[in-house]
């Protein structure tokens, strides 16, 4: 007998429930500033700038893991142990968020930040591939998902390029990891999907169909 897969359903809650988890750890380092008016302000703008990458980030990759799995009719192993290693690298992010706010941006700290988003970015192409691996067995592999595979790949690269910008610009480097979050503020953007295959393919037979 053939091993029933479970289903995406239990996966897609459980992230969710991570991710929710994680963004109210991060909200949680907010404080009220003893002063009050725009002078008290003035001295946590930075942290809650800070805040909102972080956060923008999370949201994100909440969008595109469902983007990623809501065609899946099952999960493998491979999508299971690749998810998990996600939400491991993604519930780090509100030590790494606290630690460079602590350290006043220092070279080390955003660079630390800056690989924590290489490890959020390199495990989640590691779900996708797997993901993808499963909807081309399924035949539901399209266009847009290659094209969306190599634009992560880019976001990649360009989160490289931050880790050692932040020896000498740490603030520069903070701009890197915010440029990544603006390109996948839309999942297709970047992405030029084609109309007629932006559609699971499906086996018609009627002829008179066009």
């Amino acid at each position: 007998m053939s091993k029933t897969r479970p289903s995406p359903g239990r996966l897609e809650a459980f992230s969710d429930g991570v991710l929710a988890v994680v963004i109210t750890i991060m909200v949680l380092e907010l404080k009220v500033p003893h002063e009050s008016g725009f002078a008290g302000l003035q001295p946590i703008l930075p942290i809650l700038l800070v805040y909102l990458l972080s956060f923008a980030v999370a949201g994100i990759y909440w969008i595109n893991h469902h983007e990623l799995v809501h065609r899946l009719k099952a999960v493998d192993e491979f999508i299971l142990y690749a998810n998990l290693g996600f939400l491991f690298c993604i519930s780090l992010m509100p030590f790494f968020t606290d630690y460079v706010l602590e350290k006043h941006f220092e070279p080390f700290s955003v660079m630390l930040y800056g690989i924590s988003m290489v490890a959020n970015g390199l495990s989640f192409w590691v779900l996708r591939v797997a993901v993808n691996r499963v909807l081309c067995l399924e035949g539901q592999l399209i266009e847009e998902d290659i094209a969306t595979q190599r634009k992560h790949i880019f976001s990649l690269f360009v989160y490289l390029i931050g880790v050692p910008l932040a020896y000498r610009y740490p603030r520069f480097a903070m701009a890197d990891i915010a440029l990544v979050t603006v390109l996948w503020i839309i999942p297709t953007f970047g992405v030029k999907p084609n109309d007629a295959l932006a559609q699971p393919h499906t086996h018609d037979h009627n002829p008179d169909r066009r």
